[in-house]
């Protein structure tokens, strides 16, 4: 085991890998129970078709693509959480309706102008070797800001996701705080997408939360709980990865819904004991 640690981490972008998906990982997984809870999980997927066409288009425009894509992707987070909030459409239409037409518009650009190359396959489905310095550096930075983030702001957090009118009724600016989960979602997204895939990315909101949520009662322990989860799944999938030649994306999704599959059976086997 520990000549495999070794040899895994004796290559540079197996080291970045480990190091930025840990970090994504942890901020997913703790955001992950906030749009769990407040039944929003949706917008993952959502963000993850937007933040898709934006890396189209910075890839035909020769931009870089975490630069352009986190505001592109940022901007959507704000048009649905308004569209959401407005009444008018709700909260899965207005994912629907921005995700569907932001997808639809990355590969128009991508059939018109250079096709289906290297990089696009790896922002669908996702590549440890397309994770460059620069983008650990960005993703360190940006993972660590949001998890400061989460902590100053926890018991706000707290209580907009369990009661938003007694929030507001507290003097807590609840819109603010919807509109920073959403923000921090769309910023976690671009960052996952290199590793995970616009097609999976998801996958590390809503896995890690929903398997804590079959075991564990309480707000803190389903926080902590996904958190564990998350990166444990992670360090399994990549490993997996690394040993088999398999998707990194792929293999840790299945590792989360191995993760999942064992909580059910735990729970299943605590409530036939209490009965």
């Amino acid at each position: 085991m520990i000549e495999l640690i070794r040899e895994m981490f004796h290559y540079p972008f197996m080291f970045r890998a480990f190091f930025a998906g840990t970090m994504i990982t942890l901020c997913a997984s703790l955001l992950g129970v906030c749009l769990v809870l407040k039944r929003y999980s949706m917008i993952g997927d959502g963000l993850s078709h937007v933040g898709f066409g934006a890396l189209a288009l910075a890839s035909v425009l020769n931009l870089t693509p975490f630069v352009f894509s986190i505001p592109v992707v940022i901007v959507g987070a704000v048009i649905m959480q308004k569209m959401s909030e407005s009444g008018r459409i709700g909260g899965d239409a207005a994912i629907a309706l921005l995700s569907s037409g932001a997808m639809a518009f990355g590969i128009m650009i991508i059939s018109m102008t250079q096709g289906m190359n290297v990089d696009v396959y790896n922002y669908l489905f996702g590549s440890i070797l397309s994770m460059s310095r620069s983008d650990v550096l960005l993703s360190a930075f940006l993972s660590a800001f949001i998890l400061f983030l989460y902590v100053i702001g926890y018991n706000r957090i707290f209580s907009v996701v369990f009661d938003e009118e007694f929030a507001r009724a507290t003097g807590t600016n609840a819109k603010i705080y919807n509109l920073l989960i959403s923000v921090i979602t769309a910023v976690i997204i671009v960052l996952g997408m290199k590793m995970m895939g616009a097609l999976l990315i998801s996958s590390l909101i809503v896995f890690p939360s929903l398997t804590s949520m079959r075991v564990c009662k309480t707000f803190k322990s389903v926080v902590f709980s996904s958190a564990v989860v998350s990166v444990i799944c992670l360090w399994i999938g990549i490993t997996i990865s690394y040993l088999y030649a398999a998707p990194a994306g792929a293999s840790i999704v299945l590792c989360n819904a191995a993760a999942f599959a064992v909580y059910s059976l735990v729970s299943v086997l605590r409530h036939r004991h209490r009965t």
